[in-house]
């Protein structure tokens, strides 16, 4: 029902449009091609049907003031059928070339809107396009609103043309109630937004559809293609079981009908792609990019099977440059991903950026020291555990793969433990394992059939010293027994050397111990951990948490791009003969081992301190701050993660108890049980009747879930990701992968470990198009985003209009920035050795806040990239 302004004291209410065209094109462009046509531009670069008369002095007043139209809605005042009132269709008015508020690429438009007091208090609004194309719509502000003043109204929406909706589109104003307390005008159209965003399951998506649904991963193989690319579907078994992604509801393949055809053009919600940024432009579109263009070039020029000869041909990736064929040159250096490594000097140069890891000293990475290090202040960080039994033992099915316990000994470990026994060593705590054993045993015999790859399974024992360093006593390589899996593995333990081939055999084991860890952290720790687990929130925060939710807006800042970046992933990254499958171990594997390891996550364990109690990494203690005690004291990724995560923990609670004054709330609030029924039953189903699933009774159930959730998104994908270049660009560093094993004595390979031990490294380790393919892609991932926004901050200041939680926002972005401070102090104490390590790089990836590019540093609120 729509009313005129009916009654009362007439006013108008002025009010200011925000927002951003789909081509992100300057209005001052537009403007200054008024005179030589609107039309055209309006044609051409809007798609407009809608004629607009030529020689027009404001073109972008001319294009959208005819064309976007508002109506309000009272919140407080209701028609005769109890909603609230609707008022007349306004139409904006003027541009407003300048206005200190703009972002960057915004715009801003007058609209003068008529009222009366009848008809109370705008609480929402309709917007309809009459365009052809869409629009962003950034804000609406009204002012000058009777005893009341302004009215800020957050969209943050792409706009189509109204035809493609079946209700308005309808914003509320940044008010914040629990579905309880929603001013009644306001409940009916609560509802139905919600009702909107959830569809009715059925059909395809289109690119302007907002529908936020679920489905298992069946769409990252391609059996159409090939049946090598055919690949099982993750998600509703419990032989695969995975975390839901967003349903498209494309059409099937023809040679598996429960699998997705792949598509060049994922849908996902359309307010989940923020591609009129530029930044996000280039990371995301970039690894699209990169896996159609650049990388079948690379392949060109080099071949599946060359190598690098001497370590200084991988230095030379960052000092020289690698030369590469005029054709391939061609057809490179157009593409905007790729014009950063190119050399301006007019060379035909592919040159990368010189890693963190080898900017002071390009042979400290070889060291035990680092070795050990780094699985404490690497990219990799949270799966080193306190060994508390020896031997270690294995917790994979002995009915299926026999005896795996290790068979590592007192005495491979007694030479090097300065004179302590295990049991000594044990007891004092001293004892660390980066057990990579179960994850990979299962899948090596397949692996190790792959033309490309030859690996083990390794289990590594480390010893704390004094000076509160790892040194590794100890590698364990297993193979699948001969005879079969029933009869345990095949292993064999290698101990440190500094002397002829023993030497290089360790180097080569510490470097099978590297590979399988940079396979797990990409696979899981990276991508099942944070980007897979996270989606399913995402999508049940839409579906049933209205905007007007104050969980919502706690929220929804730790979802921005995560659906994109995931679909981008489905679609280039994971995929069948994508870029993870070609350039590290497990191959056609790697997605698939993920859902193995997902049997045993746990919602709980991501908390980082039930996460370090689990690994013995800490013991309880309620004297000391965040009631643990670490038992590695120059822990890094924990110190700084704690602290971190406490803020975060600290931050929720002062905002969910503006809210929430009893348990008795939680429990009444219909949005918020529904929100945590569906994410657990729909999003995580296969794992939906775990008992470790927190019930959401109590106030102190949702600061706990609400904090694991940030924690995922922020400052856990941060540790795990922007460290990917800064150590892994370094490609002798961090391997990828293993294409032969140990050789034999009385070979030649053998021999060839003494007489030339780099040569025998890099015919083991990531070859020459496996590693340029690992660090185009890492280097692009580890980057942040000009319009990235950090953990403490929001992209909008008018965000709520709660004075009481923009003050708690304000004392955890304080807190933030102590933090930070504590964090540079730590990275300049000596005594810390943990902290930088003999490569000299301190551990920056935790410090909130960050500049752009390539920094090591900075916890982006959401997973963007």
């Amino acid at each position: 029902m729509v009313l005129g302004i009916l009654g009362g004291k007439s006013h108008e209410i002025k009010g200011t449009v925000v927002l951003m065209s789909k081509n992100v094109l300057d209005f001052n462009e537009i403007v200054s091609t008024a005179n030589a046509g609107v039309a055209g531009v309006v044609g051409g670069i809007f798609g407009t049907a809608t004629k607009v008369v030529g020689g027009i002095a404001d073109g972008a007043t001319a294009i959208f003031s005819r064309n976007i139209a508002v109506q309000l809605i009272s919140a407080t005042k209701t028609d005769g059928l109890g909603n609230g009132k609707v008022g007349k269709l306004t139409y904006l008015n003027k541009h407003i070339p300048t206005l200190p508020t703009l972002g960057d690429r915004q715009d801003a438009f007058s609209v003068n809107i008529e009222w009366d007091e009848s008809f109370g208090i705008p609480g929402a609004f309709y917007i309809k396009n009459f365009m052809q194309a869409e629009f962003f719509l950034v804000s609406l502000t009204l002012e000058d609103i009777p005893n009341h003043g302004t009215i800020h109204f957050v969209c943050n929406s792409w706009v189509y043309n109204a035809k493609n909706y079946k209700k308005d589109r309808i914003f509320f104003a940044n008010k914040t109630y629990v579905p309880s307390e929603t001013p009644t005008p306001l409940v009916k159209y609560r509802k139905e937004e919600l009702e909107n965003l959830r569809g009715d399951g059925t059909g395809q998506r289109k690119e302007s559809d907002r529908i936020y649904d679920y489905d298992v991963y069946n769409d990252l193989g391609n059996p159409d293609s090939s049946a090598d690319l055919a690949r099982p579907v993750l998600g509703g078994s419990s032989a695969y079981p995975y975390p839901r992604r967003g349903r498209t509801g494309r059409k099937a393949t023809k040679r598996d009908p429960k699998s997705e055809a792949p598509t060049s053009d994922t849908y996902i919600p359309r307010d989940e792609n923020f591609g009129h940024l530029k930044s996000s432009d280039f990371l995301t579109y970039g690894i699209k990019s990169l896996a159609q263009n650049v990388l079948p070039q690379f392949q060109s020029a080099f071949g599946l099977n060359a190598e690098f000869d001497k370590f200084d041909d991988v230095r030379g990736l960052f000092e020289g440059g690698l030369h590469l064929p005029t054709d391939v040159i061609s057809q490179l250096s157009p593409l905007p991903v790729m014009k950063e490594f190119f050399r301006t000097d007019g060379e035909q140069v592919l040159k990368f950026p010189p890693p963190h890891v080898i900017r002071v000293s390009k042979s400290a990475w070889m060291t035990d020291d680092e070795f050990g290090r780094e699985m404490l202040a690497g990219v990799n960080p949270c799966l080193i555990q306190r060994l508390e039994e020896f031997p270690p033992k294995s917790k994979l099915d002995a009915s299926v793969y026999g005896d795996q316990t290790s068979t590592i000994t007192k005495e491979h470990l007694e030479i090097n433990l300065g004179g302590l026994t295990v049991e000594q060593a044990l007891n004092g705590n001293q004892l660390f394992i980066l057990d990579h054993h179960d994850a990979f045993l299962p899948y090596l015999r397949k692996i190790n059939d792959l033309p490309t790859a030859k690996s083990y399974a390794t289990r590594t024992i480390l010893y704390l010293k004094d000076d509160g360093t790892l040194k590794p006593l100890a590698i364990e390589l297993s193979l699948p027994h001969p005879r079969g899996d029933e009869f345990g593995a095949v292993s064999r333990v290698i101990l440190p050397a500094d002397q002829g081939a023993e030497s290089t055999i360790w180097l080569l084991a510490k470097a099978y111990v590297v590979v399988n860890d940079s396979c797990y952290h990409q696979l899981m720790s990276h991508w099942l951990n944070t980007h897979a687990t996270i989606e399913p929130f995402v999508i049940a925060t839409n579906r049933h948490l209205s905007v007007l939710h104050p969980l919502y807006k706690l929220l929804i800042p730790h979802y921005r791009d995560t659906m994109n970046i995931n679909a981008l992933a489905r679609q280039s990254l994971i995929n069948a003969g994508g870029i993870i499958e070609q350039s590290f171990l497990p191959g056609p594997f790697s997605v698939e081992m993920s859902s193995a390891v997902y049997k045993s996550w746990v919602f709980t364990d991501q908390a980082l301190p039930a996460d370090l109690l689990k690994r013995g990494m800490a013991i309880e203690d309620p004297s000391s701050p965040h009631g643990l005690r670490l038992v590695i004291d120059d822990y890094p990724y924990a110190v700084d993660g704690l602290e971190i995560w406490s803020a975060i923990q600290s931050w929720v609670k002062d905002y969910v108890s503006i809210y929430y004054a009893t348990d008795d709330a939680i429990k009444k609030d219909t949005e918020l049980q529904t929100w945590w029924k569906e994410a657990v039953e729909k999003g995580h189903g296969d794992l939906k009747d775990k008992p470790w699933w927190p019930k959401l009774n109590t106030i102190q159930d949702l600061i706990n879930i609400s904090s694991i959730i940030i924690w995922i998104a922020s400052a856990l994908h941060a540790a795990v990701n922007f460290g990917q270049y800064p150590y892994g660009g370094y490609i002798l560093n961090r391997p990828t992968l293993t294409r032969r094993l140990l050789p034999e004595p009385g070979t030649k390979e053998y021999d060839e470990l003494s007489s030339n031990h780099q040569k025998a490294y890099l015919r083991t380790i990531t070859g020459k198009y496996e590693a340029l393919v690992d660090l185009s892609v890492i280097e692009i991932l580890s980057r942040h985003a000009s319009d990235e926004v950090y953990l403490g901050q929001r992209d909008n200041p008018n965000w709520t209009d709660d004075t009481k939680a923009l003050q708690a926002f304000q004392k955890f972005g304080n807190k933030l920035k102590e933090i930070e401070s504590k964090i540079s102090g730590r990275n300049n104490n000596s005594s810390l050795r943990n902290r930088v390590g003999p490569v000299q790089l301190p551990y920056t990836v935790l410090l909130p806040t960050s500049e752009e590019g390539l920094t090591f540093r900075g916890i982006p609120n959401s997973i963007s990239i």
